[in-house]
Formats: structure tokens, sequence, C-alpha cells
């Protein structure tokens, strides 16, 4: 059976549809099946999907859509045919978000470098308390050397444990993601040791 990771952040634009499909090329090239679930009316993760199909193809990796409550029996069965299941949530958090939370190993928490991110963590955590899942903050849109990257790095330690990997702000997260790409795809650049690093603690926080 595989391991279903959530990706879920109240406040839109913190990079959810980022990190979901990166982590899933970076997946898809460790040999792993991937699956991904799209549970946001937006539909980005579809049409990062559709542009890979019809760019370098998508062998290897499968892609369902559902709404809130179709979440559970989706993620049921996609979890026998694949071993990592990663599931995009709307930006919000009330009791639609709960069956993606109830389903998942890990959920993943995207916060960029700033403080209005950061408040909008609180309300995720408290939900995925309730539902005792595990939880690991992922830094993104990171600029290194910043005090507010400090302080925001900082205080979500204070709430939750933070992945010691972090996305930088880089452009080819956003060129790579219209193209159906990982950022690792687009040929030597830093973003593919960032993206390594976090999936090997994702792996690793899934197996402890």
């Amino acid at each position: 059976m595989g391991h279903v990771i959530t990706v879920a952040q109240q406040k839109g634009g913190s990079g959810k549809t980022t990190l979901a499909v990166n982590l899933a090329v970076e997946f898809l090239q460790r040999g792993q099946r991937v699956a991904i679930l799209d549970t946001d009316p937006q539909g980005s993760l579809g049409r990062w999907f559709l542009a890979r199909r019809d760019g370098v193809g998508v062998e290897g990796m499968e892609f369902s859509t559902a709404s809130a409550w179709g979440v559970s029996y989706e993620c049921e069965k996609l979890r026998k045919t694949n071993d990592i299941v990663i599931v995009d949530t709307p930006p919000k958090v009330d009791a639609d978000l709960r069956p993606a939370l109830r389903e998942a190993d890990l959920v993943l928490i995207p916060v960029a470098s700033s403080h209005v991110d950061l408040w909008a963590v609180d309300g995720v955590l408290d939900l995925i308390a309730r539902e005792g899942r595990a939880a690991l903050v992922v830094l993104n849109r990171w600029k290194a050397g910043t005090r507010l990257a400090d302080e925001v790095a900082q205080a979500a330690g204070d709430k939750a444990k933070v992945a010691v990997a972090r996305l930088g702000n880089r452009v080819v997260y956003a060129e790579t993601l219209g193209m159906g790409l990982g950022a690792m795809e687009a040929g030597r650049n830093p973003a593919r040791a960032e993206v390594a690093a976090l999936a090997d603690e994702v792996l690793a926080a899934l197996q402890g």
C-alpha cells in the first residue's frame, strides 16, 4: 500500500501545487509509481498534468480529481497501485479539508517568507492535530540571508517540525510548472538539489 502525502495551507499562493509537482517528479525519477490527486476546484494540478502529458509524457504517473468528500475513496484506490499519492488541496481550512488530512500519512505545509503565510498555518495545524497526523512545514520561495526569512523559520519551528530543506525563490519553479515539468528537469540548477533534499526528508518522515 502506498503512502499518502497531503499538501495543505489556507493561504492562497503559498506554493502548494509547486511543492506537489516537484515532489511527484522527484519520486518518479527515483523509480516510484506516483499518483497526484487534485481536490482544488482551481485545477492547477490537473492543468500541469495535461501539459506534461502533451510534452514529455506521463508514464509511471497517475492523475485523479475528487471533491472533498471523494478524497477517501480516491486515496484508497490509488494507494493500491502506487507507491506515493500526493494530494493537492484548496486554499482554505474547514470541514472539507478533513478527509484529505485523515487519509494522509504526512501533511506538508508550505510557508513563504512572510508573516502572513505563517499566520495562516495555525488553522491547518489545529485540524492536523485533531486528526492526529504528522506534519512538516516546508519553507518555500525562500530568500536566504533575509531577517524576515529567519524570523519566519524560527516562528514556524515553535508551531510544528520544520523541514531542513528549503525551496528557494527561483524563477525555474514557476517556468517549469507552466510546461508540465519539475524544476529538476530544466537542466542543471540549484532547485534540483533542493527538491532532492526535501524528498529525502519526506521519505524519512514517512518511514519514521
